[in-house]
């Protein structure tokens, strides 16, 4: 069974919601990294969310209260997709990030995309032909060349650590979740299934934030380090998930998954427009790769006719 047919208006809405969180989520990697000095991985996390539930409750609480028994109906589920998509995914990034090269953490996150794939394959019975495969593979070769500069050679001196493999298990939870949310119960509405998600996967967070916090004096973080967190409070968890919902609902786990590639793509735009980086010719020709691939993977997905 390929992805979920949609017709062409549904399909546009689902990729536009699919760049719009993989846009946000890029921010996501920049601000993760300037504040791995500031704030432990733990808190990072932990204020991120509650910032996000503070932020959704007040549009979402009155249909979280309609859909809850639903929610509850399907609790294994719900609970997975919180504990993958909240608790894990994020967390993993923001301690992998204190060890690990941002070059080495966009190589190893490319690989979700992949994983998604791949478990909806062996899931779902998902179809994986040939142009899909090509356009998977062209479009992680030019990830590649875009985070090693145009060396791939870089990949041949990576000696895997801890980090490396918290990073690959960010990105395995991070497919995971992405297939979970395939399969939302029926009748449950976007926001009651984010808001019900953050709070859960808040609450799963709590006892490792307190685990990790008790002996750490209490101190003001700089206000550079607050705007973050609000940044990756509202912008990175309630915009770019209800989006990446919403994108799943539309085109399907595949299809979406494949414009993740894009992450490496929309963070060299923005350290070229806001940090005045120069654009090389790697990063052109890794562009074209990167889009070129994705198209590809799409075109040979497309959705039968119902």
């Amino acid at each position: 069974m390929d992805d979920v047919a949609t017709g062409p208006r549904r399909l546009t809405a689902g990729y536009v919601f699919a760049l719009l969180a993989t846009l946000v989520w890029s921010g996501n990697f920049l601000v993760a990294r300037g504040l791995a000095g500031s704030l432990p991985p733990v808190s990072l996390a932990f204020w991120r969310w509650t910032v996000a539930v503070a932020v959704l409750t007040p549009f979402a609480w009155r249909g979280l209260r309609q859909d809850w028994p639903a929610l509850r109906a399907h609790g294994r589920h719900f609970a997975l997709t919180a504990l993958l998509g909240v608790s894990v995914f994020n967390t993993a990034i923001y301690i992998a990030g204190r060890t690990v090269a941002a070059v080495d953490l966009s190589i190893i996150a490319a690989s979700s995309p992949v994983f998604v794939i791949l478990l909806a394959r062996v899931f779902h019975g998902e179809r994986l032909t040939a142009g899909r495969i090509a356009g998977v593979a062209l479009a992680f070769a030019g990830v590649v060349w875009l985070v090693t500069n145009g060396r791939p050679t870089h990949l041949l001196t990576l000696r895997p650590g801890r980090g490396e493999w918290v990073m690959l298990g960010a990105a395995l939870s991070f497919a995971g979740y992405t297939l979970l949310l395939r399969r939302r119960p029926p009748g449950v509405r976007l926001q009651s299934f984010a808001l019900g998600s953050f709070a859960l996967g808040l609450l799963f967070l709590l006892p490792v934030y307190l685990w990790t916090s008790w002996r750490r004096p209490l101190y003001m973080p700089e206000p550079a380090a607050l705007l973050g967190v609000l940044y990756v409070g509202v912008f990175a968890s309630v915009v770019a998930y209800l989006a990446w919902n919403a994108a799943i609902a539309r085109i399907g786990p595949s299809r979406a998954s494949l414009i993740y590639y894009a992450i490496p793509l929309f963070s060299g735009l923005g350290g070229w427009l806001l940090l005045h980086e120069p654009v090389t010719a790697a990063d052109a020709a890794s562009a074209g790769l990167i889009v070129s691939g994705i198209l590809l993977a799409n075109r040979a997905a497309r959705p039968q006719p119902e």
